[in-house]
């Protein structure tokens, strides 16, 4: 099989608000901002980023991909063609101010939830 033209790098995620946004990803993720890390910094960026630049999120165990939070001025008004699968809990997301798109039922084994930007992802229960 030949090589593949191009690889995975990372995922972006279109925000209005990038900041507050960064923050109830990692809150729901467990991520953190890329520069809270100890070795975030290169030579290079040892001065930290401006507030209107996009934030990098990541898994701080390794495991999961880094997630770019852009700012953008246009609000979300169509459905996501592209979403985040997650496993856990809905309460807790709802909680913290995802809402509810559609509740799991007899044609969906999860429930679509949307941040609070508006931007859909699937939750899965977990396995026990």
């Amino acid at each position: 099989m030949a090589d593949a033209p191009v690889r995975f790098k990372d995922l972006c995620l279109d925000a209005r608000d990038h900041q507050a946004l960064a923050d109830w990803w990692c809150a729901a993720l467990g991520y953190v901002r890329r520069d809270e890390l100890e070795d975030a910094a290169t030579p290079e960026e040892d001065e930290p980023r401006p507030r209107d630049w996009p934030v990098p999120i990541v898994d701080p165990t390794g495991e999961g991909p880094l997630i770019w939070i852009v700012p953008v001025i246009e609000p979300k008004i169509v459905k996501n063609r592209m979403h985040f699968d997650v496993v856990g809990e809905t309460w807790p997301l709802l909680s913290a101010g995802a809402t509810m798109v559609r509740a799991q039922d007899d044609e969906i084994e999860w429930d679509v939830l949307a941040d609070p930007e508006g931007n859909e992802f699937c939750v899965f229960a977990p396995e026990d």
